[in-house]
């Protein structure tokens, strides 16, 4: 048995409860085009190129969606006419003014949603990895925030959600015994059936591999092609596969399979950390980009899916790794290339 354990990006040394059962055989699957695969754009560096010749990269580099982490104006501002599809935040530290301010959060959408028109707006993520007494306010802040979207108008063209932790899961070995882990998740799956939004999720392979001790890194890297954790009628060739679909069958067993799932980050770092190397992160983003367009042996088809992150953040806290997801230096030249198109 391999033990996985997954760690988000903001507190992955509290987390270590993810086992899956892993066994031999073999799997095969079909490659399709990748129709939505995205870039986060993070801003925590005080060297990083302007928004505009930032939306340039994204565009030459033929990367159709983005992840905004707030809504920040000078990007907004570059954003504007240029068909890149949008993901923004609402920061973590107004959730509760907009929990229990619905004023707040209607001037919120007007001020940085509505006052940017041009700007390809596709999903309002209220909060990101809240854990713990805060997760309260996220529900009414979602609420709040989509009855601003609501008197805009514009319930049909952007989609209020949240992004969540891979640890708001418990009983993910194997993936099929998944459920949700924290109350607050059942409501919020709720909201997003009834106003037809995904459940955002952080996943990362990279933290299971390195920190469970007993993960094969082919496993990781999706190139492991005699390795299968079987469940089920499902065969899993890769740990990316085995997380996300948990993420299925807890929404399932919480009566809401029809709230699909977008992955909101996953990467692997190129330096500071577990096998970090160049090529390891290379291998690892070209395979996700490819293996988007695929799917889950649960869910087979297109998997929208954001990689982190567009550039090298200098001002990041935390580990060494934490500061080397990128696929740029600020320079913008690459640290490696991957091909976005059809793979």
């Amino acid at each position: 048995m391999f033990i996985l354990n997954t760690k988000s990006m903001a507190q992955k040394y509290a987390l270590a409860k993810v086992a899956l059962a892993l066994l031999i055989g073999v799997i095969i699957s079909t490659v399709t085009s990748v129709e939505s695969i995205g870039v986060c754009y993070g801003l925590l560096g005080d060297n990083l190129p302007e928004p505009s010749d930032v939306i340039s990269l994204y565009q030459s580099n033929g990367i159709s969606d983005m992840r905004l982490y707030n809504p920040n104006s000078d990007v907004l501002n570059a954003l504007k006419g240029s068909n890149i599809s949008l993901t923004v935040g609402v920061p973590n530290e107004d959730l509760e003014s907009f929990a229990y301010n619905a004023s707040a959060a209607a001037n919120w959408v007007q001020n940085n949603i509505v006052a940017y028109d041009g700007v390809a707006f596709k999903y309002i993520a209220v909060g990101n990895e809240i854990m713990g007494d805060y997760a309260s306010n996220i529900l009414p802040a979602m609420t709040n925030i989509h009855n601003g979207i609501l008197s805009a108008g514009l319930q049909d063209q952007i989609k209020v959600t949240t992004s969540v932790r891979f640890d708001v899961l418990s009983n993910t070995s194997p993936p099929s015994n998944s459920v949700f882990a924290v109350s607050y998740i059942g409501p919020i799956t709720q909201f997003l059936a009834n106003t037809g939004g995904p459940l955002l999720v952080n996943i990362y392979p990279y933290f299971s591999y390195a920190y469970s001790g007993s993960i094969p890194l082919d496993f990781a890297l999706f190139t492991a092609p005699n390795t299968v954790v079987y469940d089920q009628e499902y065969e899993y060739q890769n740990l990316f596969d085995a997380m996300v679909d948990s993420v299925y069958y807890a929404m399932e067993k919480a009566g809401y399979s029809n709230v699909s799932v977008v992955v909101s980050e996953s990467g692997w770092p190129s330096y500071g950390g577990v096998n970090t190397t160049v090529e390891n992160a290379q291998i690892y983003n070209q395979n996700l980009i490819t293996h988007a367009a695929i799917g889950t042996p649960k869910r087979p088809g297109n998997l929208e899916t954001y990689i982190f992150a567009m550039f090298m953040e200098n001002l990041k806290t935390g580990d060494e790794v934490e500061r080397n997801f990128g696929l740029f230096y600020p320079d913008e030249s690459p640290v490696y290339t991957v091909d976005f198109s059809n793979t």
